[in-house]
């Protein structure tokens, strides 16, 4: 049994190129349907037509995920060392541990909370499933439900009937069908019975098949089940998104690469440490273990995952002011690193809706927008010819392509409904795939009746021997016919979908309609243009998007000219520039090797497959870059999922690329990337700004102990430190997370993956500045010993020691001014724009004093009170970093490193 279903699996993919009796017996059925045990044992036999739910992940095991960070491992083995090994007081550093721990245990609950939602993409599918279908079993119409279906089951569709299977279709009455969400094409397509020759075919051009999940608009038709549940192309989207594997974010990279990079860091120096104390200093193992631990404490950020993910939520709450919902936290600050943006066309750079671009009429071309009078003629029938209904609101319902001949005509001061009360249909010919055209009659008030027809222009002009001029009918010459061909032309290569108009007048209504008859000696009103448009706002979102060095490429299921004209408009190509677009046929025939050496040549797919989309995100990964991909159907939701940011559209977007996507736009405006973009390099400038911070003040405080260890002095305590690390750190990196973009911002290039937080620079300077810190309280340190202000040995080395954690702790916090920018001058970034950092350097300052001031506090941290004199020292010491790092940038900029 599972080797049939295999079989029959694979012989689905071509049903397409066999006739309907060669598949009625392929699938063992016939067109009255199956019977009642047929369709049971096929029930048994293939399962209920329903999508596999996706893996689903328990709060609990999220939030233990968040523990799988190395940083944070580190940091629970320092919190665990400090719990369990006595000091030498023979007391456990219970403080540091449960500080430590709770820095963790916050960062993973935010982390729990801000992913909390489990991927919806495949149960939206399921949602998205039809609940009945209307189906021949043992030759009678029924009614099941959808999960019933099997193949072999014999569908009947009508208009406004959602497909409930793969099917291959038997009879197509006028049969229209919208497959936007899966192929991308925005216009309904035609279905016809027609074999197909041929085994690479896209989905979009499978004219006889039916999909799962797509809309009738138009007809009626009946077809055969060939394919369900996981079998069908929507399954088949349902299995490359549950079996996608997660994208690395650039930010989870760094991450990883920082903790790996202070892992190996920490753990040499305090070896060295250890090894020089006991062996050089003969200091007992306990003693230098645990002065290892307060160096471990030291050197490791503890807040770090806490404030980078502060500033992620930080950049999060900016973003969903300006439309963009961040679903990942991570994503934030990938868009920063985007270098490619990776567009669906349809509904995402276009506006899903066709509107009339042009009309051609009395030997002139106009554009929709030039004035045109209520009485043309080619006005009249292209909304006399037309079966648009109005809803209850007013809004438009009916084949895409009929409501914007309907809303031109509205827009235009001609409104049908009041025309056909005048002038009412009494007769119709529905459009047919053969003819190419539908005709309606209507009574006019003389009492005889008008024909109006539309059609494809080259078979209305054979069925036409006279054109209407300037109000004047004539004959229709081959001159004046070519005249018309060559606009027609003309029209279809910017893309346009161009239908004919034409009319003439009869004295009565035959009993019998015959198309050769009513659609014969007609006269040339004129021709129509229409396309889904772009967006007004996406020619300048791609311009701003070049300007910032990140490529827009277009990725649709639409025929090729329509891309490439969109795209041409849009300023993503060049126009007339044909090879920059590549063809899912084409790509089919590439293998994946020859198709990355030419990646960079394509910026638009034209007619391409939801695994061409994904092939192609991954093409451009594999050359190291950070791809954004954008999309709002079913189709895009495995491209979305694979690429580094996932960019869905929340107002026409499904619920399926939603699930699939990193961030939803709010507005669909392809503009509000660019702004996002802006947003992400000002989280990842500012996450820099945080670790320069935070790594300098560190390796300031592991120099400063492991000279100090060398020498045999006693510099700082781990009360000291970790006081400094919790006030001085913590709250001003947090603010540095809020500082506004920097001047100039979105005229860089894009970083790429092979860039980190140590880039541009920030490797240099924290490596410098810590020395410096360093220095500097060492400094301070022995110019106490060597010029005490007390004569006795226990009052000098605390003044010492109170002078060096009070420089320390200043001196971070006059760093805080110079990593508001990198190489620029604090002056010209300008020192107190941000409120939340004024506030927060306040705040520190006041905590750092209230121990040394406030008696009681100054014992618990065994400090003193210090005089003018030394605190003098202290200040203009600590505030010495300033001047320092701005000659330092000064000399940088001189040397072309800004």
């Amino acid at each position: 049994m599972p080797e049939e279903k295999e079989k029959k699996e694979q012989l689905s993919q071509a049903f397409y190129s066999q006739n309907s009796e060669e598949v009625l017996n392929e699938l063992d059925t016939s067109s009255e349907g199956l019977t009642d045990e047929q369709a049971e044992q096929r029930l048994s036999e293939y399962g209920p037509n329903e999508l596999e739910e996706g893996k689903t992940t328990t709060t609990l095991q999220k939030f233990i995920a968040q523990f799988k960070d190395l940083m944070i491992i580190v940091l629970l083995v320092a919190a665990a060392i400090s719990a369990i090994v006595p000091n030498e007081e023979g007391n456990r550093e219970w403080v540091d541990a449960i500080i430590i721990l709770a820095v963790v245990v916050i960062n993973a609950v935010m982390g729990v909370v801000q992913e909390s939602k489990a991927e919806q993409a495949i149960e939206a599918l399921r949602e998205m499933s039809t609940p009945e279908a209307n189906i021949l079993r043992n030759g009678h119409r029924i009614t099941v439900n959808s999960e019933q279906l099997v193949p072999g089951d014999i569908v009947l569709l009508e208009a406004g009937d959602v497909v409930p299977a793969d099917m291959r279709l038997l009879e197509a009455s006028s049969l229209k069908i919208e497959e936007a969400a899966l192929t991308g094409e925005s216009v309904p397509v035609e279905k016809k019975l027609d074999v197909l020759e041929g085994e690479d075919i896209g989905i979009g051009d499978r004219v006889n098949m039916a999909y799962s999940n797509s809309n009738v608009t138009y007809g009626r038709g009946k077809g055969v089940v060939v394919n369900t549940g996981m079998t069908t192309e929507v399954g088949k989207i349902a299995g490359m998104i549950a079996s996608a594997d997660e994208t690395q974010t650039p930010l989870k990279r760094n991450l990883n690469q920082l903790g790996k990079f202070l892992t190996y860091a920490i753990i040499g120096i305090a070896i060295v440490m250890f090894f020089v104390g006991t062996g050089i200093n003969d200091r007992g193992w306990v003693d230098m273990l645990l002065t290892s631990i307060s160096l471990a404490v030291a050197a490791i950020p503890e807040g770090l995952p806490a404030i980078v993910t502060i500033i992620l939520a930080l950049g999060t709450q900016v973003l969903s002011k300006r439309n963009s919902m961040i679903r990942k936290l991570p994503a934030v600050e990938t868009l920063g690193a985007t270098d490619i943006i990776a567009s669906d066309k349809t509904g995402t750079l276009t506006l899903n809706q066709m509107t009339v671009e042009k009309l051609y009429v009395d030997d002139h071309q106009y554009a929709a927008s030039d004035e045109i009078s209520q009485d043309n003629m080619a006005l009249k029938i292209m909304n006399f010819a037309n079966d648009t209904q109005f809803g209850k609101e007013g809004q438009l319902l009916g084949d895409p392509t009929e409501t914007a001949l309907v809303q031109f005509g509205l827009n235009k001061g001609f409104d049908v409904r009041e025309a056909v009360k005048k002038e009412p249909r009494v007769a119709d010919l529905p459009f047919d795939s053969d003819r190419k055209m539908m005709s309606t009659i209507h009574k006019l008030a003389e009492g005889n009746y008008l024909v109006a027809v539309k059609g494809a222009p080259d078979v209305l002009l054979e069925r036409t021997n006279q054109v209407l001029l300037s109000g004047e009918v004539k004959t229709l010459d081959e001159k004046q016919k070519q005249t018309i061909l060559d606009n027609n032309q003309n029209m279809a290569r910017q893309a346009l979908r161009v239908l004919g108009t034409a009319y003439k007048y009869i004295e009565e209504v035959p009993e019998t309609l015959e198309p050769q008859w009513v659609e014969n000696d007609l006269i040339f009103a004129g021709l129509v243009g229409m396309i889904d448009p772009e967006r007004p706002e996406a020619a300048e979102a791609v311009k701003e998007a070049k300007g910032a060095g990140i490529r827009p490429i277009m990725i649709t299921g639409d025929h090729r000219d329509t891309a490439e004209a969109i795209a041409a408009r849009l300023g993503i190509i060049n126009k007339g520039d044909e090879h920059a677009v590549l063809t899912g046929a084409q790509l089919d025939k590439m293998s994946d090797e020859e198709f990355k050496q030419n990646v960079e040549k394509y910026s638009v797919y034209a007619r391409v497959s939801p695994e061409h989309k994904v092939r192609i995100v991954g093409a451009w990964q594999e050359e190291g870059k950070v791809v954004g991909m954008t999309g709002d159907g079913v189709n895009d939701a495995p491209a979305l999922k694979q690429a580094d940011i996932g960019i869905g559209m929340g107002i026409t977007g499904t619920e399926v690329s939603k699930g699939a996507s990193d961030m939803v736009l709010a507005d669909d405006n392809f503009a509000t990337i660019v702004v996002a973009v802006e947003e992400g390099r000002k989280v990842f400038s500012n996450i820099q700004k945080a670790i320069q911070y935070l790594m300098a003040a560190n390796l300031g405080e592991v120099l400063t102990l492991f000279i100090s260890t060398l020498m045999g002095w006693d510099t700082l305590l781990p009360i000291h430190l970790l006081w400094i690390n919790l006030v001085t750190d913590t709250f001003p990196a947090i603010a540095l997370g809020m500082e506004p973009a920097e001047r100039n911002l979105m005229q860089h290039k894009p970083r790429g993956k092979k860039s980190n937080f140590f880039s541009g620079g920030v490797m240099s300077s924290i490596v410098y500045q810590g020395i410096v810190e360093a220095a500097s309280v060492l400094f301070v340190y022995w110019s106490a010993i060597q010029w005490p202000v007390h004569a006795t040995y226990n009052a000098i080395h605390e003044d010492a020691l109170t002078m060096a954690f009070a420089t320390l702790g200043l001196m971070q916090l006059f760093h805080a001014f110079n990593v508001k920018s990198i190489h620029q001058s604090l002056f010209k970034v300008g020192p107190f724009r941000n409120r939340s950092f004024n506030w927060a350097i306040l705040l520190s300052f006041v905590m750092m004093m209230i121990i040394i001031i406030v008696p009681g506090l100054n014992d618990i941290f065994r400090v003193a009170h210090l005089d003018m004199y030394q605190w003098g020292i202290v200040l203009g010491t600590s505030f010495a970093i300033i001047p320092i790092v701005e000659i330092v940038k000064v000399v940088q900029r001189a040397m072309g490193k800004s």
